[in-house]
């Protein structure tokens, strides 16, 4: 268990930080006016006002576990380029998503300025570690293999599978806990396989990530005394991405391509079944509705709880077989 010392002492800062800032941003939510409201429209399952914002209290508790544990574990050189990168751009994503829950952007912008976060997270670097898709060993796996180089289209290939988690991620946001549950079981799955792949930095970062959401369900899980907004779900969608980028993708080249596909398994599936639906009811595909694996659970007559429990445990379950594999074949 040596090396799961800091990354286990940095999920525990990081949920207690959140429990603790969690009703500070409740109370500033409600004084800003930051409420969920059920009759917007019918896409919502709750039926009371809800305040929103609570990324500001997972921002925090990651923030906070980080500035705690990193000068322990590497004082010489606490914070890289590109964690500094990611942690300044986060901020910028939970300002963003705190404006988006008063003015409703719409999705073309919020597409817009997701892909320019995940352009710009690539620039800082040490020379070693950045945020990006340099490139891929082809045929997978197989002593015949070769390093391809994706060149500049490595920028253009990371901006859009940054894009696409840090979506994902916010839009299984629909009932209580649903968002925070995934993010912690991911983020958790991530600091395991990269202590497993003696990365401990990226270990430790996914645990403050796992931690603080976590700690956000001690009032987010049904019934919800708050909702994490956009730029919760945004925040932890966009730090995961990156960490699989850093961390988890520089796996073995067979296991790379599988690695994005199970660890976010649910809120992927839960994205490609929203968008063919809509195709194929002829709708927008940006459009919202009541598509989601979650609402369909709920159709079929689930609580709340019940629903966030199925896709806990199939999460859980397609991130077990990943551990696994790593361990056996990574």
């Amino acid at each position: 268990m040596s090396g799961f010392r800091y990354p286990l002492m940095t999920m525990v800062i990081a949920l207690f930080a959140t429990i603790v800032l969690t009703p500070v941003a409740k109370r500033y939510a409600i004084k800003k006016g930051a409420i969920d409201d059920p009759t917007r429209d019918d896409r919502r399952v709750h039926t009371e006002p809800v305040p929103r914002w609570g990324g500001l209290a997972i921002y925090g508790g990651v923030l906070l576990a980080l500035l705690i544990v990193l000068p322990l574990a590497y004082p010489l050189q606490p914070f890289p380029p590109y964690l500094i990168g990611m942690l300044l751009l986060g901020g910028v994503l939970v300002v963003l998503g705190a404006i988006d829950d008063l003015k409703q952007f719409s999705a073309k912008w919020q597409m817009l300025y997701l892909l320019a976060i995940g352009v710009i997270v690539q620039l800082p670097t040490d020379g070693v570690s950045r945020v990006r898709v340099q490139g891929m060993n082809w045929p997978l796996g197989g002593s015949d293999s070769h390093w391809v180089s994706f060149g500049a289209w490595g920028v253009v290939i990371t901006a859009i599978y940054i894009f696409v988690v840090t979506k994902t991620m916010d839009t299984i946001d629909g009932i209580d806990g649903l968002a925070a549950g995934i993010s912690g079981i991911a983020a958790g799955t991530l600091s395991i396989i990269a202590t497993y792949e003696s990365q401990p930095r990226v270990a430790l970062i996914a645990a403050a990530a796992a931690g603080a959401s976590v700690g956000f369900l001690r009032y987010n899980y049904n019934p919800a005394k708050i909702f994490m907004g956009t730029g919760g779900a945004q925040l932890l969608g966009f730090i995961l991405a990156c960490l699989s980028i850093v961390g988890a993708l520089k796996t073995a080249a067979a296991l790379a391509l599988f690695i994005p596909v199970l660890v976010f398994g649910v809120p992927i599936i839960d994205a490609v079944v929203v968008v063919l639906r809509r195709i194929w009811s002829h709708q927008p595909i940006t459009q919202a509705d009541k598509r989601h694996l979650h609402h369909s659970l709920l159709n079929k007559g689930l609580s709340q709880r019940q629903a966030v429990w199925v896709l806990y445990i199939l999460a859980m379950a397609l991130c077990g077989v990943l551990i696994t594999i790593v361990r056996l074949y990574g």
